[in-house]
């Protein structure tokens, strides 16, 4: 075996990977609750694929906060690959190889377990990927301005690298990611399959890229279920933001389907099969007792309490571009365990979470966190903009920050950047607000916050001069009007524009 096969980012087949994860999640979720015998663990236990923990960054942000029953929130995030290898160009066509997570959508439990959020990451989102491992052992350096779903690419392992995907998740979000699934075109439509179909709704008649679909309600299973949340041309103005709305709708439907079906395990036997054999996990779910424990703990959320919501977004040319403030006030309210609408998310009856999200974050409803503002902020001009560094202090100390320090300027750069230490990144995260489009970045060495102004800068007297000092008072529209709740009638809502 060669080192490149040793250290690979995922063991076993590739056929096995998988690729549109909340179907195969919610599989797997009612199979291991269903209390099944030993013997068919044991079975289970030879299907299940995981990768290699060495991929996984060692500077990751800290565990969600405890509610005082001890509970806590739990984040999951899947990965649909649209790998062509393995036999899975019969399904997705094109030529085989290593493919892209062109569905990610990081799941929320929140810490009471009867709760959930799953929040959509479009593909050609522009991010920074951060430092991620090689088939080598080498890591690569941080990419700017990359498109999310490269970060699967990087190392072409031939299972892809789903650790670089979810270091740069943990990266994007200040979020720390518990677990990993990813499923590819041949299991998910096993997966529909053994479910005997899923309800869907197609806005119109497609005839595109291969894909057939009739307009109407109408239930699909395996390579017509694949087409159905792959169709992105024919529909609406043929973007990936109204596909990721037909996945979304496709997978609250898929997962009633599977809990209306109940936990005979004749009816479950071929769900199981499909579902783990379809599976690439990270090490902690990488057996399964630890799927059954895992499963067992979610099988109390329903589908009313369930709601999706896509990361605010805006379209940059071709890609698209991450709307601050609204993104950091979407992490902010995750990591403090609440919901889209600044709720603590809690079962009647259940004690509220006192427990604090890691490190200073501003308040649900957008005021400015005191503890926040205590922190050290270094200025470094890289805009080549005279008096910009003095003109930010005294607009940041009018806006509450208490030391506030001028450094020295720096080389040129076109965009703002926020370097924070681990600890730091709800303050980084509120000091953001201020800076839209500001790039942040984790730097172990940084005791405080450093802000380097770039070019995007230069024309802005202060954070004023945008409008940024106006900090939300509610919920971002960002949030809002991206947001569907899973029990939605079926065909609302399917395309954009």
């Amino acid at each position: 075996m060669t080192d490149a096969e040793q250290h690979s980012a995922a063991t076993p087949s590739r056929g096995r990977r998988a690729a549109r994860a909340l179907g195969a999640t919610a599989a797997v979720l009612v199979v291991a609750a269903g209390g099944l015998g030993a013997w068919y663990y044991q079975r289970l236990d030879h299907n299940i694929t995981t990768f290699a923990a060495e991929g996984i960054a060692t500077s990751r942000p800290p565990a969600g906060p405890a509610a005082t029953t001890g509970g806590r929130p739990v984040n999951v995030l899947l990965l649909g690959s649209d790998t062509r290898d393995g036999g899975n160009n019969a399904l997705g066509g094109g030529d085989e190889g290593v493919g892209h997570s062109d569905t990610a959508i990081l799941l929320h439990v929140y810490a009471d377990h009867k709760h959930a959020v799953g929040v959509s990451i479009p593909r050609d989102t522009l991010v920074t990927v951060p430092p991620c491992r090689l088939p080598s052992g080498k890591w690569t350096s941080t990419r700017t301005n990359q498109m999310f779903n490269s970060a699967f690419t990087v190392g072409e392992f031939p299972a892809g690298n789903p650790a670089c995907t979810q270091n740069t998740v943990e990266t994007l979000t200040g979020l720390r990611v518990d677990h990993t699934l990813v499923v590819d075109f041949k299991g998910f439509a096993a997966i529909t399959s053994a479910v005997g179909g899923v309800d869907v709704c197609v806005p119109n008649n497609v005839d595109s890229y291969g894909i057939h679909l009739t307009k109407g309600r109408q239930t699909v299973s395996g390579p017509q279920a694949v087409d159905y949340v792959r169709a992105r041309h024919g529909i609406g103005d043929s973007s990936d933001i109204g596909r990721m709305r037909r996945q979304q709708a496709f997978m609250s439907s898929l997962f009633e389907k599977v809990r209306a079906q109940g936990f005979d395990p004749g009816t479950l036997l071929p769900l199981a099969d499909a579902a783990t054999r379809s599976l690439t996990v990270d090490p902690e779910l990488g057996s399964p007792y630890k799927l059954v424990e895992f499963a067992q703990s979610l099988r109390d959320i329903k589908l009313s309490d369930v709601q999706f919501v896509t990361v605010p977004w805006r379209f940059q040319g071709e890609r698209v571009a991450v709307v601050e403030p609204d993104a950091s006030v979407l992490w902010n309210l995750l990591r403090q365990d609440r919901t889209l609408d600044g709720r603590a998310a809690t079962a009647p009856g259940t004690p509220t979470p006192t427990a604090p999200a890691p490190g200073p974050t501003p308040s649900p409803d957008g005021s400015p966190d005191r503890t926040a503002l205590a922190v050290p902020v270094t200025l470094h001009n890289a805009a080549k903009s005279p008096g910009l560094s003095g003109r930010t202090a005294t607009a940041l100390r009018g806006s509450g920050y208490q030391d506030v320090t001028i450094g020295a300027n720096t080389p040129a750069r076109p965009t703002t950047l926020i370097e924070y230490a681990p600890a730091l990144r709800g303050a980084a995260d509120q000091l953001a607000r201020l800076y839209p489009g500001a790039e942040l970045r984790a730097a172990p060495d940084t005791e405080g916050l450093t802000l380097t102004l770039g070019q995007d800068r230069a024309d802005s007297p202060d954070p004023s001069a945008t409008g940024a000092t106006a900090l939300p008072t509610g919920i971002p529209t960002g949030i809002t009007e991206n947001t569907r709740p899973a029990d939605s009638d079926l065909c609302s809502d399917l395309s954009f524009g």
